[in-house]
């Protein structure tokens, strides 16, 4: 099925499926289906200037689609440039430094501490509720207090 498509229209299936996946590439996020349509348009350009086989079109495919995803990525990657606020999907590591008052006894080692409109676990030193206590580090959802 595919070798018939293929060869009755000969170069253009080329341009038909590179231009489904850039479509694919519009409708989704992301850069995947991009590289892989271009490539496509690629094959069906060449294909029109010269006569080749469709087993070596589809080779050549598999060979310009990796060639330029690989220089998609190089290129159009994601910059490593530092984050305005590096902490911003860290609720935990927001709150280091700051001090807060025990609403439940820590006790055990473990404890809870009412921070805004949420509670959150800690796990520190025993201390009696009503207690003031700093913020060493956060885990997740669990805080390591110290006192203070």
């Amino acid at each position: 099925m595919i070798v018939e498509f293929v060869s009755t229209l000969g170069p253009w299936a080329w341009w038909v499926l590179g231009l489904v996946l850039l479509a694919v590439e519009v409708m989704l996020p992301g850069f995947f289906f991009l590289w892989f349509g271009v490539a496509a348009l690629i094959i069906g350009t060449s294909a029109l200037l010269f006569t080749w086989p469709w087993q070596f079109q589809i080779v050549g495919f598999a060979v310009v689609s990796v060639i330029a995803a690989l220089v998609g990525r190089r290129f159009g990657g994601v910059a490593d440039k530092p984050s305005a606020d590096p902490l911003l999907n860290l609720r935990g590591e927001r709150l280091v430094g700051r001090s807060f008052v025990l609403e439940e006894p820590i006790v055990e080692g473990v404890g809870r501490v009412r921070i805004d409109d949420s509670v959150w676990q800690v796990r520190g030193p025993d201390a009696p509720a009503g207690s003031r206590v700093v913020v060493g580090s956060g885990d997740g959802p669990l805080l390591r207090v110290i006192p203070g």
